[in-house]
């Protein structure tokens, strides 16, 4: 199959050839429909968070299955799928108490040490991406990194749900839980500050401020549910949320992985505010707070992983709300292309022109 290899930090990927194995134990080999282009992967590609290679990236993915192997119960070939990267074992204490995205026993949904690779090029092994790799044709993965979905549900916009949007409404729905009429910032107007947006739509706040440096971002943030638009590259954007909201806003929400940003969305907080980290911060980056504010003002900094997902129980209801016209899925795609265009996808992500870039198969 082709799949887009990752050879090293600041390195274009490449088209290659790859082995994908046939299913083991609990596997399930997966023909891949279409894969979303994350900012995530985009932190790796320039070296802000190291991975071992060869190595195919990608991992907001949803396809159709087309072999399961021994022992697998939940899923048959045909099945329509999103891929989640919060692979979870079922039975460690996080997930347990209802927390698999915390999973500590992921080693569990791996192949041992000594058994063949899920993928090799050459005859070399190729490291799986968080444990997914979706930039390819196929992609080979445990049954618990999978959610069956309706065949009425359009693929290409099923794979947003794999991350982008789980990630973003989780971290409103399920990580700060906002309470309706509550108001709010989202920092970052990507994928997943929009997500976030929409969550606190479906919500109830009645104050929702996007905060993005592109005019094209924000209007979009507002076609989906923003009430007021930043751009904080015409000024302090703490001091202009002040300013719509006196005193700030009792939630706010970084999806974008700056410190300065995080630093931004704990100061934008009214007293008894909850700021959620969601951005992925570079590995050894501080983020400061006034330690004053913590104390007198009853202020709080929390981090969020994948929106606090539940995936097999949130993303069937994220989909209803597709499905019923309330979660708006088709304007976050800006662009489509193949395979070959996901460098062209990165470029684009950083230079702030798209939401999101999907590539389909």
């Amino acid at each position: 199959m082709r799949a887009a290899m990752f050879r090293g930090p600041n390195q274009p990927l490449s088209i290659e050839e790859v082995e994908i194995d046939a299913p083991q134990d609990r596997e399930v080999l997966v023909k891949t429909a279409a894969c979303g282009v994350c900012h995530s992967d985009l932190h790796f590609v320039d070296g802000l968070y190291p991975h071992p290679t060869p190595a195919v990236l990608g991992h907001e993915a949803a396809g159709v299955v087309e072999q399961v192997g021994p022992g697998v119960t939940y899923l048959k070939p045909g099945d329509h799928v999103i891929a989640c990267l919060s692979v979870f074992c079922g039975y460690c204490e996080q997930c347990l108490t209802g927390h698999p995205n915390r999973c500590y026993n992921r080693s569990a949904t791996q192949r041992p040490p000594a058994a063949k690779p899920r993928l090799l090029a050459g005859g070399k092994p190729v490291f799986q991406f968080l444990e997914i790799s979706g930039y390819a044709e196929k992609i080979l993965v445990h049954e618990n990194a999978l959610v069956k979905i309706p065949e009425a549900m359009p693929l290409d916009r099923a794979a947003l749900i794999g991350c982008g949007v789980t990630t973003g409404l989780g971290a409103v729905l399920n990580t700060a839980k906002i309470e309706a009429g509550s108001t709010v910032a989202v920092f970052g107007a990507g994928g997943v500050g929009l997500a976030a947006i929409q969550g606190a739509r479906l919500a109830g706040a009645r104050v929702i401020i996007a905060v993005d440096m592109h005019e094209s971002k924000l209007a979009l943030a507002k076609r989906l549910g923003a009430t007021h638009a930043v751009d904080a590259s015409q000024g302090d954007p703490v001091g202009a949320i002040r300013g719509i909201v006196r005193g700030g806003v009792q939630y706010s929400f970084e999806a974008i992985g700056l410190k300065a940003v995080a630093e931004q969305a704990f100061e934008a907080l009214a007293p008894g505010g909850v700021a959620t980290i969601v951005g992925m911060i570079p590995i050894g980056q501080k983020v400061e707070v006034d330690g004053f504010s913590l104390f007198w003002g009853e202020r709080r900094l929390q981090g969020c992983n994948m929106g606090s997902n539940r995936f097999r129980v949130d993303m069937p209801r994220y989909i209803d709300l597709y499905m019923q016209g309330r979660l708006n899925l088709d304007d976050m795609i800006t662009k489509r292309g193949a395979l070959e265009d996901v460098n062209e996808a990165f470029r684009a992500m950083k230079a702030g022109e798209v939401a999101r870039t999907v590539l389909t198969f």
